[in-house]
């Protein structure tokens, strides 16, 4: 299978689009050509020196990994220090690096989903929706072609509120042109005012398909000129945001949920606050450094809070209101190459992926 960086790396970003990235993040393709032929990938949580020796024992010309190795900017490549060194080394070896940061954070089945499935949360909802990410489009139809177009709409990923799809709201009224004489009207004669039975039809749609839904209902519509509106709203998106809440099966015993979870992170150990809940039903997650979401865990009166990098004042933040179970940053996040690797073989079946061997966490534990 001949496959090229972008083939791979578009299966990604129409799950977890570029402009669903924090402001402050750098993912993306960060080292190479968009064109290059891949001949594997190799799949990491972070890309440092070991990370490109290792793609070169493979045999692999792409690596994919969680965090930017570039992050803040290179205005130097000196080799001074590990982030130049594994961009040259890279270049030098023909080698991509491509980052999948906090845009598989955000999305509704990336990295906090993972943790739900191996903590065994039911039901996991995102614990702080993204706002300003959704738009309406308002279009106009003839009733005997509305269907049509709407079914191209809700394929090309429009009309999806929370668990419901193909939403939509439809009123009737009266369309009303006049073709010109270069016009090539499907209803109607050039110079005559038409009047037509139309429908008025509104649906959500994620503002980075937007181009890609109005190019399907432009297809899909039968007039030569398309009448139509886009609004841009603040309502959230229920399936776009930072980290998550669900519950258990059946309320567990505090210590022998924090026995579970350790487990299924191996942590070398969970800094936490005082253990002032008897049972645990309701968990808060975030992967890598989630402590600005506190907040958003206590709103929902989850009973306790699993995430990576409290600062030591702001544990007292808890206020004997909510468990806050630090696991550690690589630890939250270490099963991401298993989520990229789960979606990438669903797409590409017969091509050679790798999951790294190689333990970047930059923290030991005594």
């Amino acid at each position: 299978m001949d496959l090229q960086v972008k083939d791979i790396t578009t299966v990604l970003e129409n799950l977890a689009p570029l402009s669903s990235q924090e402001s402050y993040d750098n993912s993306g393709l960060i080292v190479g050509d968009n064109n290059m032929q891949v001949t594997s990938v190799l799949l990491s949580l972070d890309c440092i020196e070991a990370t490109v020796n290792e793609a070169i024992q493979v045999g692999a010309n792409l690596i994919i990994a969680h965090h930017p190795i570039v992050f803040g900017g290179l205005k130097k490549l000196n080799g001074k220090n590990y982030v130049e060194r594994t961009v040259i080394k890279a270049i030098k070896n023909d080698i991509a690096i491509y980052a999948i940061h906090t845009n598989i954070d955000n999305y509704k089945f990336g990295v906090n989903y993972e943790i739900a499935q191996r903590l065994g949360i039911t039901n996991p909802k995102i614990l702080a929706p993204k706002k300003k990410v959704l738009k309406k489009l308002v279009f106009f139809c003839p009733t005997t072609n509305a269907d049509e177009v709407s079914q191209a709409i809700f394929k090309a990923g429009g009309g999806n509120i929370g668990e419901y799809s193909a939403c939509s709201f439809e009123s009737l009224g009266t369309g009303a042109f006049q073709p010109s004489k270069n016009a090539n009207p499907t209803i109607g004669k050039a110079g005559n005012r038409e009047k037509v039975e139309e429908k008025r039809i509104e649906v959500l749609i994620p503002s980075h398909k937007e181009g890609k839904i109005i190019h399907a209902m432009q297809a899909a519509h039968p007039y030569e000129e398309v009448a139509y509106d886009v609004y841009p709203i603040s309502n959230v998106n229920q399936d776009e945001g930072a980290g998550m809440i669900g519950e258990l099966e059946e309320a567990m015993d505090t210590q022998r949920f924090l026995s579970h979870v350790k487990s299924a992170f191996n942590c070398g150990t969970i800094r936490h606050t005082a253990l002032i809940k008897d049972k645990i039903k309701t968990v808060a997650f975030c992967g890598g450094s989630g402590s600005f979401l506190l907040g958003n865990a206590k709103a929902k009166q989850a009973d306790i809070y699993i995430t990576g990098d409290f600062k030591y004042h702001e544990f007292f933040d808890a206020e004997d209101k909510i468990i806050i179970a630090d696991i550690g940053h690589f630890e939250s996040e270490q099963y991401t190459p298993n989520l990229i690797l789960a979606i990438l073989k669903k797409n590409f079946i017969n091509f050679a992926f790798h999951l790294s061997k190689v333990n970047t966490n930059p923290i030991k534990y005594f």
